[in-house]
């Protein structure tokens, strides 16, 4: 059952970035809903919410991720993921992070606050009340603040086949760097109809969910929102795929294709 564990950390940490600019991709007021499922079977529902807020004076986006089995998985495998970041609205770098989940029993309530002026991150375990710093990098991005960092820095005009970008990360306690490579652009059908997109394959550790490092494959639209589309995961019994679902508040016009 930890296959469900994925479900926000697929949708929130594996949208490329490739060159800065200075597009605006998103905004207060986007709301993002996806399916997820295995095979014919939904599995849970996840869904990405930004707010303007303030933190300790300063203007943030406040963005929460919520994820929830639904179905007969409930009834024998609870999932309840609560994720919250606020971020700098101007630079996009993360002030607060909450990860607060309960996965069959498996809990985690976890606060990262980051301190961007001595590149250190206080993570405070809420379970055992516990505290500890760690060092961060002048550039790091939590797992949801990753998402909408790199969609305001994907130069889709650039892009080639076969291109690599690797993307610093702090994650509970630790530091690593998520590699990513472009696969090209594909027009995928959805509920909503045929969306153009950008393909890409984000490196994960081949582990007791994962079959090898190459199993996870991520659509996203290839226009000004870029916004994930679709994401799917070969497991070690099975896949399981991440449909976008519903949206609202987009910044820039959605297109579909129209044959």
């Amino acid at each position: 059952m930890k296959k469900y564990i994925i479900i926000l950390f697929l949708i929130t940490s594996i949208v490329p970035t490739f060159a800065q600019d200075s597009h605006k991709a998103f905004d207060s007021g986007e709301w993002f809903k996806f399916r997820i499922h295995y095979g014919l079977f939904t599995a849970s529902y996840a869904t990405l919410e930004i707010k303007k807020e303030q933190l300790n004076g300063r203007p943030v986006h406040h963005i929460i991720g919520t994820g929830k089995s639904s179905g007969f998985l409930s009834v024998f495998f609870k999932v309840e993921d609560y994720y919250e970041t606020y971020i700098d609205i101007d630079r996009v770098k993360p002030y607060r992070f909450i990860r607060k989940i309960n996965e069959g029993g498996h809990t985690k309530n976890i606060e990262i606050n980051f301190d961007h002026n001595e590149n250190k991150a206080l993570v405070f375990n809420k379970k055992y009340n516990t505290k500890k710093s760690y060092p961060i990098q002048s550039d790091v991005q939590d797992m949801m603040s990753s998402f909408y960092y790199l969609r305001n820095n994907i130069n889709t005009s650039s892009l080639k086949k076969g291109d690599e970008q690797y993307v610093n990360m702090f994650f509970d306690n630790e530091s690593y760097r998520f590699k990513l490579k472009f696969l090209g652009r594909e027009v995928i059908k959805t509920k909503m109809g045929k969306i153009a997109c950008l393909k890409f394959r984000p490196y994960v550790q081949a582990d007791r969910v994962f079959k090898e490092e190459e199993s996870m494959t991520v659509w996203v639209s290839d226009d000004d929102n870029r916004m994930p589309v679709r994401i799917k995961a070969d497991i070690l019994v099975g896949s399981i795929k991440a449909d976008l679902d519903a949206f609202k508040g987009l910044k820039h016009p959605f297109k579909i294709i129209v044959d």
